[in-house]
């Protein structure tokens, strides 16, 4: 290892010649969409073409999304009797070249994916790689007019599989590509231990992590990993934390405007990664913020720099062209905080006062060097900042800290250089709730640099769901507000049990009410080698004589594969190895259906299916020995057969449970029931 290291100094003191600058230009960090977040290998010309129409229709191509790129599962399997890619016809009918064609005279750029291996990265076996076709490829994406290209690295030979050989692979493709107009992506994600310093001179962007999961923890672990590495930024080169999520569903809003925020910080390219022809409100909101995109497009390329992280509260700083400073103040922890810095700290040469930008509500204020910010959960804060050149009211901020289910502190802190004067509380709250304020909501004066609290007692209803999140917000003068959320714990209790296989950057939950269960829980699926999910079960439930019933209310359609419903096997807790495994669910677009491990290894390799049904449903799981009965009634009393099947591994008793998978390995989703019985 020591050897190889010792050897990376040497490899790119032979990248010194401005081999970016052969590619196209890309001044300012790459802005666009990408099909894969959203849609695999589900890309085809119809997708492309209204992707392209919707960037112009909704404002996204005049906020500087230009770039509309393809990913993998373009091309066929093969190249044709003289070599070439081939663009599959049955997606791409009028090919790559005449789609090009289209998204240019829609004012957009074309891009398109390729890997640097023999094969590209898709599970289904992968597509023609590029290794050993670099300026055939180079010259045929010129002749279609492609504007950008992103480079993988799956599918390569043993012998590339190390720094000398990876960067040549690199180098090969942006000497191909030079003189081309091409923007070159580089996404080797160092899986051969490249630096990312050896980049800079070989691609305009590079991607300096692994892959974004559409969940905060994964988020937040790329902005860890990217934000170390500012000196590498600058003009013409790039560093890549991957695509944006925001919209896919995965995250709250609150934490998709930290994902925005923190991406602009560090002048990331602003890839978007959704079905932006469906998306809301609240995502195109988040998507086009004009100020926000102007901090990452920023002409002076610098990207922004930590200035503390103490405990999860960051205050980054990023120097901008006009002598500004943009801010942003980052709550990375699970409680809502209040984050303060001050000028001096972010970069700015003292002054009388400065003048605060608020790039997320649109508003200016003025303070005496102090900036404060009062942020929920995961929450975060963009200001851009500058010594004060007109009159403005202090900056005032607002928040909610000490919440439980008795009472909440609202505060109001005051960064001005004048006292806020006639600051009105208003505290919002959920149907059946009340509070007692512990002194008059009006707070007359706010003195600078100075606090002012009023405690709220509150008087809560009795649960009436399990796992409830509600909503309180507090807010100042009927214009700035603070929204936190109250999560009333609702323990599943004996003799049931709780247990969930998912990936560890996911949060399982679990509650019980009554006859009401919930769970909150991610899972790739529950089929084949896929053993993920999460169940509340009944230890031994399951006689080999028996029925297990559930009504399945609703279930949260990640896609049309997520399945909740019935669980069965000799052992719920040992996800990957357990025989006598059964299920029978409900999913969102695929019916009704009955899984079963036949030959006792543990997955579920076969399956019956009824089509038509979606939740709220009924279904019952009848066991006789080895047979099973999987059952359906959509008014609980006429009972449909899915199919009877035979589990050889079944054991004399096993566990059943209600369960869920949100056919998504990083994304929960949520699922009730009630009436669930076993016996």
């Amino acid at each position: 290892m020591f050897r190889v290291l010792a050897m990376v100094p040497v490899l790119l003191a032979g990248l010194a010649t401005p081999a970016a600058a052969q590619n196209a230009p890309a001044p300012t960090p790459p802005m666009g969409w990408n099909d894969w977040n959203a849609f695999g290998c589900g890309v085809d010309q119809q997708l492309v073409e209204q992707t392209a129409d919707t960037l112009v229709s909704s404002g996204m191509r005049d906020a500087g999304y230009t770039y509309v790129n393809i990913d993998d599962c373009w091309a066929l399997p093969d190249r044709d009797t003289s070599g070439n890619l081939v663009a599959d016809p049955a997606k791409f009918p009028d090919g790559i070249g005449k789609l090009a064609d289209y998204v240019h005279a829609r004012g957009l750029k074309l891009g398109i994916y390729e890997d640097s291996g023999t094969h590209t990265c898709s599970k289904s076996g992968g597509f023609p790689g590029s290794l050993g076709h670099e300026q055939q490829d180079a010259d045929l994406f010129a002749s279609w007019h492609v504007d950008y290209l992103k480079y993988d690295d799956c599918n390569v030979p043993a012998d590339g599989q190390n720094v000398e050989a990876t960067i040549a692979r690199y180098q090969a493709m942006r000497d191909a590509l030079a003189g081309k107009g091409i923007v070159f992506s580089i996404c080797e994600k160092t899986d051969f231990g490249v630096p990312n310093s050896a980049w800079p001179t070989v691609g305009n962007l590079w991607r300096t992590t692994g892959d974004i999961h559409d969940n905060f923890a994964r988020m937040v672990s790329l902005f860890h990993t990217n934000v170390t590495l500012p000196e590498l930024a600058g003009p013409d080169h790039w560093n890549d934390p991957d695509m944006l999520e925001i919209g896919n569903g995965g995250m709250s809003d609150v934490e998709y405007r930290s994902h925005f925020a923190l991406w602009a910080e560090m002048a990331a390219p602003l890839i978007v990664g959704t079905e932006v022809r469906t998306m809301s409100a609240a995502t195109k909101d988040i998507l086009t913020n004009r100020e926000i995109i102007a901090v990452d497009q920023d002409r002076l390329g610098a990207q922004g720099r930590p200035v503390s992280s103490t405990n999860g509260l960051w205050v980054l700083t990023k120097p901008l062209a006009d002598g500004s400073r943009a801010v942003t103040l980052f709550n990375e922890t699970a409680s809502p905080a209040t984050i303060t810095t001050t000028a001096d700290a972010v970069g700015l040469d003292r002054a009388f006062d400065y003048q605060v930008r608020d790039l997320f509500a649109h508003t200016t204020s003025e303070s005496a060097g102090k900036i404060t910010a009062a942020l929920p959960a995961h929450g975060s804060a963009m200001y851009r900042i500058s010594p004060n050149r007109q009159l403005a009211l202090p900056h005032v901020v607002v928040g909610l800290s000490d919440v439980d289910s008795s009472s909440v502190t609202a505060t109001v802190t005051n960064d001005g250089l004048l006292p806020a004067i006639w600051n009105q509380l208003h505290l919002t709250l959920p149907p059946g709730w009340s509070a007692r304020p512990s002194h008059d909501e009006l707070i007359p004066v706010v003195p600078s640099g100075a606090g002012r609290s009023v405690r709220y007692q509150l008087t809560l209803p009795a649960v009436d769901t399990p796992l409830p999140t509600e909503q309180f917000t507090i807010s100042l003068n009927g214009k700035q507000s603070f929204t936190e959320e109250l999560h009333r714990p609702t323990p599943v209790a004996a003799p049931l049990k709780t247990f969930a296989a998912v990936d560890p950057t996911t949060r399982p939950q679990f509650g019980q009410l009554g006859d009401r269960l919930a769970i909150i829980a991610a899972g790739a699926d529950v089929s084949g080698t896929n053993n993920q999910y999460g169940t509340i079960y009944r230890p031994q439930g399951l006689p080999a004589t028996g029925v297990s019933t559930v009504h399945v209310l609703s279930q949260q359609n990640r896609n049309a594969a997520t399945k909740s419903g019935l669980i069965a096997r000799n052992d719920l807790s040992k996800a990957d190895n357990s025989a006598g495994y059964v299920t029978l669910e409900v999913t969102p677009g695929k019916g009704i259906q009955l899984q079963w491990d036949a030959d006792g290894n543990g997955q579920l390799e076969s399956s019956k299916t009824v089509t038509g049904v979606t939740a709220p449903v009924w279904l019952r799981l009848v066991r006789d020995g080895t047979a099973f009965t999987g059952q359906y009634s959509v008014d609980g009393s006429t009972w449909s057969t899915v199919a009877m099947i035979t589990v050889p591994s079944a054991l004399t008793t096993e566990d059943v449970g209600v369960f869920t998978t949100s056919h998504n390995k990083y994304v929960d989703g949520r699922a009730d029931f009630a009436s669930f019985t076993a016996g």
